[in-house]
């Protein structure tokens, strides 16, 4: 049993006992992942609309989903959601969009963009880029103002998010003009404390982020590559960022680096840990208040950055 068990908070540890139950992702093969039950969560919420269409993608359609809420800002969120790049959907992301869709007023648009190993690094990359530039190139169908785009994601989807601005700031467009990252993978290969201190017994393991990795990219040099591993880029440029990190994530370390390191290069970025949570804990507002503050934290940021 690891160490710092005692560091998860009470209901947290009971949803992360019960998760425990399920089948373990490196014993699957990723059909078979993808076909695992999600974990119960929160009803969804009521939002303005919700409209389902199909944005063109460098290797075929992506299905996207948008998300307007009532009395919706001229602004707008491009949201990828997790899975390690290999599970999630736009079905899984559908809550988490819908709350923050609410508490933003922006509109939400989140991405079906291809998974691994079927689509292996940089392939979900491009389609990350590929979605933003449409936003920006249909802002008037979308009733937006192209000025007001930010990316957001979950876990590997926050990877995705930073790694869209980082590739947008490199083609000479679309500006991006804020990140908002929930437990984001900043580094593959990391050796930050965390990895070792929550590696076992607090949801996501480190056989899972092995997993993860080794289905996404085709080897260690892939990995080492800054639009992988964003904290092995050049960070000058970047949109300012909020960053939500649990205290007992694996990931916590690298999410908070990667904050930390845009910080001191003048950028507006910061990050807010919650305490006694772990990697997935935004699921589960219905259970903990924290992940109910978190998607408040976010809306708020959103809403302050691109009102």
């Amino acid at each position: 049993m690891a160490v710092a068990q005692d560091k998860l908070h009470p209901k947290a540890r009971a949803i992360v006992d019960q998760l425990a139950g399920l089948p373990r992702l490196p014993t699957m093969t990723p059909t078979e992942a993808r076909g695992r039950p999600e974990p119960l969560a929160a009803a969804p919420e009521a939002v303005g609309g919700v409209t389902a269409r199909a944005i063109p993608g460098p290797g075929g359609p992506l299905p996207i989903r948008v998300y307007r809420p009532k009395d919706a800002l001229k602004a707008a969120l491009v949201y990828f959601h997790g899975g390690g790049w290999v599970i999630g959907s736009l079905e899984a992301a559908d809550g988490a969009c819908r709350a923050v869709a609410n508490r933003s007023r922006c509109v939400v648009i989140s991405i079906g963009y291809r998974l691994a190993p079927e689509t292996k690094f940089p392939g979900p990359v491009e389609d990350a880029y590929a979605a933003v530039r449409w936003v920006a190139d249909n802002a008037g169908e979308l009733r937006i103002d192209p000025a007001r785009i930010a990316v957001g994601g979950s876990s590997a989807g926050g990877n995705l998010a930073a790694v869209a601005a980082l590739v947008a700031r490199d083609r000479g467009g679309p500006r991006i003009a804020f990140q908002l990252l929930s437990v984001p993978v900043t580094e593959l290969s990391s050796k930050a404390e965390s990895h070792r201190e929550f590696s076992e017994g607090y949801g996501l393991t480190a056989a899972d982020m092995e997993w993860f990795g080794r289905h996404y990219v085709r080897t260690e040099a892939d990995a080492d590559e800054p639009y992988a591993s964003v904290l092995r880029a050049d960070l000058h440029g970047l949109p300012p960022a909020f960053v939500i990190t649990a205290e007992c994530d694996p990931l916590r370390d690298d999410g908070e680096e990667y904050a930390r390191r845009l910080s001191k290069l003048g950028i507006a970025a910061r990050y807010k840990r919650y305490p006694g949570m772990f990697h997935g804990f935004m699921s589960f507002a219905n259970v903990l208040p924290e992940a109910s503050e978190a998607f408040d934290d976010a809306g708020r940021a959103l809403r302050e950055a691109l009102s």
